[in-house]
């Protein structure tokens, strides 16, 4: 399993990103996918998840009406976009497929 994260950088408070991730080594198409965020002492956390065929999205609440996830089966790749972004989104963000994770992207937002 190879996850491979990208779409990080520096953005200002209310600005947009969008991250990817490109997976391989695995049936991408039969899998939840998920990204997850670890702040500067804080633990990873749920962010956001996708299933299979995208049918059913899950998000955490802080970041509900501001990040969309998204998948392209035919390029196994998952997507978050991110909008309006927030001083408190400043994190290193992972995509991850069942046990497996990525090495993540970072994602910081500051004036």
């Amino acid at each position: 399993v190879r996850l491979v994260e990208s779409g990080g950088g520096l953005v200002q408070p209310g600005g947009s990103l969008r991250l990817s991730c490109a997976a391989s080594g695995f049936s991408f198409s039969s899998r939840y996918m998920s990204w997850y965020r670890q702040a500067p002492g804080k633990e990873r956390e749920l962010v956001a998840g996708i299933s299979n065929l995208g049918r059913r999205t899950d998000y955490a609440d802080f970041v509900k009406g501001r990040f969309t996830i998204s998948r392209d089966n035919a390029k196994n790749t998952v997507y978050l976009q991110m909008n309006n972004l927030k001083v408190e989104d400043t994190a290193v963000y992972y995509c991850k497929a069942a046990n497996s994770w990525g090495e993540g992207t970072q994602v910081t937002v500051s004036s």
